[in-house]
């Protein structure tokens, strides 16, 4: 326990989201990745939560900053609308005590809590199981937070209510964010002819994918199709950690190794079967799902419904957003992802991420993926200014 401990603190620096974190996990007495004077308050947390793990840390930069803002906007509950938000924490509530007892009000009802106070800001999850659950919903809370802030900065300066606060806040988040990656690396080339050529691809763009932050968390999916089997990675597995969670899944549905497949799995193979791809590479790249939720359509009648229906055409220049859920039910991914996609380089879902198909191998996919993000980056800024300038005007 102490290694993954100590792995997880590891990950949370290394994805630039913690700079000191706090990680721990429980067997015949609980194991921390360091000593700290928290330590003795937070052994009642996993005490009264009847966990086994728990991380306790102050979010890394622009983390930092985007959150001590949006505490002091939202400081009951912070409410993104992203899919992480709606599907896995419903909100992020907040606290102004640093106490076993009022972070355990909020964590018996939700996943994290964060908790600012004076003039400290710390984000505490917990796992039930591992420190790697704890790390996901650490990962989550800035994720969408991140999406929040920056969708609510446009939106309010559109309307012209942005604060002093919240202007000197994002000029700040802003200033600290880290420059795009330009050049996509050199993956392995297909053709693939063989079931461990296919691995051996998928498991080097997972990481890549994970390393060039074009995930939340480890979030998302991949796939290669070989003749008529479609490999792909398994609901709930690591993008960077995918040796042994890939499953082999027959188009023709004859084999039950989809069970624990990705629950995009469907989606995955009416794109196969509608258009001559050979992989498709799914992340959450942060500024493809702010623009996929900017829609300024006040009177718009499927308003609050966004992410399930939409009477609009929308694109992000050449690549359409779409609505959808995660799943297979009436409004799922499966009936509005592969059509939106065929003769598309990818497609956006609302609020959720970005999915891109490749005919031979993963360098197509991952290229696409990081230039259709790098492009949302400046097109967010370009609606920036055009919304300063009209601003100006008037």
């Amino acid at each position: 326990m102490k290694e993954l401990a100590e792995k997880y603190a590891r990950r949370l620096i290394i994805a630039g989201l913690a700079e000191a974190p706090l990680v721990c996990g429980l067997e015949d007495e609980i194991v921390w990745n360091r000593e700290d004077d928290r330590c003795a308050m937070l052994a009642q947390v996993i005490a009264g939560m009847h966990c086994n793990a728990l991380i306790c840390a102050e979010p890394a930069e622009p983390y930092r900053t985007i959150l001590s803002f949006l505490v002091r906007k939202y400081p009951i509950a912070i409410t993104p609308g992203d899919c992480e938000t709606r599907t896995f924490l419903h909100d992020l509530p907040v606290s102004s005590i640093f106490s076993a007892e009022a972070i355990l009000a909020h964590l018996h009802r939700r996943k994290s809590v964060t908790v600012a106070e004076a003039k400290s800001l710390q984000i505490v999850t917990f796992g039930t199981v591992s420190p790697e659950q704890a790390f996901v919903t650490f990962s989550s809370v800035c994720f969408s937070a991140f999406v929040l802030f920056f969708a609510d900065y446009l939106a309010d300066l559109r309307a012209s209510r942005v604060t002093a606060e919240e202007q000197a806040a994002f000029a700040r988040a802003v200033s600290l964010l880290n420059p795009p990656p330009a050049e996509p690396p050199e993956l392995l080339r297909g053709p693939f002819t063989s079931e461990n050529q296919v691995i051996a691809a998928m498991i080097e763009a997972g990481l890549y994918t994970v390393g060039f932050r074009l995930v939340d968390s480890y979030f998302g999916n991949i796939s290669c199709r070989l003749d008529d089997t479609v490999y792909i990675s398994q609901t709930g597995s690591s993008l960077d950690e995918l040796a042994g969670c890939i499953d082999p899944c027959p188009l023709d549905g004859s084999s039950c190794a989809g069970i624990t497949a990705s629950s995009e799995l469907v989606a995955h193979n009416e794109i196969y079967l509608r258009k001559a791809s050979r992989t498709i590479l799914h992340g959450h790249p942060p500024f493809a799902v702010i623009l996929s939720m900017d829609c300024d359509v006040a009177d718009c009648p499927n308003r609050g419904q966004c992410h399930v229906r939409c009477s609009l055409a929308r694109f992000i220049r050449d690549v359409p957003i779409i609505p959808g859920e995660v799943g297979t039910g009436p409004t799922g991914l499966c009936h509005t992802l592969p059509p939106a996609i065929t003769n598309r380089r990818g497609a956006i879902v609302w609020g959720h991420g970005l999915f891109t198909t490749g005919t031979t191998d993963f360098n197509e996919p991952f290229s696409n993926l990081l230039d259709i993000e790098n492009m949302c980056r400046q097109e967010y800024f370009a609606r920036i200014r055009a919304a300063t300038d009209q601003k100006n005007k008037n």
